[in-house]
């Protein structure tokens, strides 16, 4: 349940805590004093929308918290969890869970199993009937649960052999386009017989037959600068200074380097002559040499940084090009996994159709009598499943559809043809009994549930909204006197301006004002006979 909620800087909401309680908590109050804004605001914490224009004038960012008091839950602390909302102008949102930060999709999927909403707009999901195999699925509960996802899991399989096999039935004239281009791709890299590390090799190549007159004339004056002569004067130098090493160590020191000197330079005598053999130039190896880069250039600028990832590109179109010459033997794979996916997939759908004709029968009942209740004595839902025996869908082959009769007599309608706000709501109200006996939703939040009800009905969905509350913590925004008389808790919402400022404020009401509001907005007027009058219905309250 929720112990508490707090909302800051929404709409006309300042800063505004409220407690909760189990059982049936009413909200009454003024028109436009923010009932609305604060079931907006439970919306927000549970990971829906919100729109930059709900954050209060002046202020740049809006927040939203709850504690919810869910001992038995995992992520409790102390039996009590704290969920949070912040965002900002620029709509950046920090949501946590008992301090960790989640992302919005998180918030969403974890409060999904704490609160459940009926907006005012909800009554609408009775005009599509997508929203009617779901009402259906949530009654069948857990019985169909695990079938479900097997089959979804199929599913989305299904869906991904589908559309691989239309891609790869595409436009035979583009398939033939694209495989020829594949070709000749392929043709040139492997014509062009690359080596990796070959143009780097090539280039030192290239820039040495470039350079080869400087290089060689400069060797030439190297070789002729150290020449014999400078050999053969280091010879006579070194002899000479034999003739002494012995008289000082400095002198066999001095002796010893020059012979190491001698011997560095005839070595280095030895590789300028080899290089000078080395150096040539031919032109026509040289044109070679330029065309084969401008080849390798080309393939870059084509296909890839360097000769790696050209080979590699090669590789991949290889791949490809026999993906396409042999696309009638993996079409064939495909629709052989696709009939055996479609067999396991019509299995898993029978036994979703068993349930749910044989459930819908159930749901059927119940919602009638609960309507019964709710004044709609000749009213008759009739849920139809009809199985598709030619398609599939995201939840099985099933079309459900609710029908109803309002009058004896009539033939029956789709749901979607009533046009009573009043009946809907309390078709809605049905539904809602129904799923909340049998589901285990903590929380359940009504906003104006009773449109377009008065008299014996509003009496009757009153009823019907303490009996909800007996198993679940029910929070109601109502305008009728029989629904807040039948609180458990009554809240009463107004709003106050505070320095050319509105501000919503919420109050706890004790017996005496809670008896207040009610006459108040049974009539509009507090006065003896409406105080007698809210007392009377106090006093038939359900205990």
């Amino acid at each position: 349940m929720i112990s508490t909620l707090h909302i800051k800087n929404i709409g006309i909401i300042d800063d505004l805590s409220i407690d909760l309680n189990e059982g049936l908590n009413v909200l009454t109050g003024e028109t436009g004093a923010g009932k609305t804004l604060i079931i907006d605001s439970l919306g927000i914490i549970s990971g829906g929308r919100f729109s930059k224009e709900m954050i209060r004038k002046g202020e740049t960012n809006s927040f939203v918290e709850i504690c919810m008091y869910e001992p038995e839950n995992e992520n409790s602390i102390d039996g009590n969890i704290i969920v949070s909302r912040e965002i900002n102008s620029n709509g950046k949102n920090m949501c946590k869970i008992n301090g960790r930060m989640v992302t919005v999709n998180e918030l969403r999927n974890f409060m999904s199993k704490f609160i459940e909403i009926h907006g005012q707009n909800d009554n609408q999901s009775l005009l599509d009937n997508k929203f009617h195999l779901k009402y259906l699925d949530g009654f069948i509960g857990e019985k169909i649960i695990n079938i479900k996802r097997q089959y979804k899991e199929k599913y989305e399989k299904y869906l991904e052999i589908k559309q691989e096999l239309k891609n790869n039935y595409g436009d035979e004239k583009e398939r033939e386009r694209k495989l020829d281009l594949l070709r000749y791709q392929f043709n040139e890299i492997e014509e062009a017989n690359l080596k990796v590390n070959e143009e780097d090799n090539l280039e030192e190549k290239r820039k040495l037959m470039i350079n080869s007159e400087k290089i060689s004339k400069n060797l030439n004056e190297a070789d002729i600068a150290i020449g014999e002569n400078s050999i053969d004067s280091l010879n006579v130098a070194i002899r000479a200074l034999e003739k002494i090493e012995n008289i000082d160590k400095e002198y066999e020191e001095i002796s010893s380097n020059l012979k190491n000197i001698y011997y560095e330079l005839q070595e280095i005598s030895r590789d300028i002559s080899e290089h000078k053999e080395d150096v040539y130039f031919d032109e026509q190896e040289r044109n070679e040499v330029e065309e084969r880069l401008d080849l390798i250039y080309n393939l870059k600028r084509k296909y890839g940084n360097d000769v790696k990832e050209i080979l590699n590109y090669k590789d991949e179109i290889e791949a490809e090009i026999n993906h396409i010459e042999n696309l009638d033997e993996y079409n064939n794979k495909l629709k052989k996994e696709l009939k055996q996916i479609k067999e396991e997939m019509t299995q898993l759908a029978k036994k979703m159709n068993e349930l749910r004709t044989e459930y819908g029968k159930v749901l059927s009942i119940n919602i009638n009598k609960v309507l019964e209740d709710l004044e709609m004595k000749n009213a008759n839902i009739n849920i139809h499943v009809d199985y598709n025996e030619d398609e599939f869908f995201e939840n099985g082959k099933d079309v459900v559809e609710f029908y109803i009769t309002t009058n004896l007599g009539e033939d029956e309608k789709q749901l979607s043809k009533i046009a009573s706000g009043g009946e809907m709501s309390r078709i809605m109200l049905a539904i809602k009994k129904v799923l909340a006996d049998t589901d285990k939703m903590p929380v359940l939040i009504f906003d104006e549930i009773d449109t377009g009800i008065s008299g014996k009905a509003a009496g009757a969905v009153a009823e019907k909204l303490n009996g909800i509350s007996k198993n679940h913590q029910v929070l109601c925004i109502s305008h009728l006197p029989s629904i807040a008389a039948i609180a458990d808790y009554n809240y009463f919402i107004s709003k106050k301006v505070v320095e050319n400022r509105t501000n919503t404020n919420i109050k706890l009401l004790n017996e005496k004002e809670a008896i207040e509001e009610i006459a108040r907005i049974s009539s509009g007027e507090i006065n003896d006979a409406t105080i007698q009058y809210a007392m009377q219905l106090r006093n038939k309250k359900v205990s």
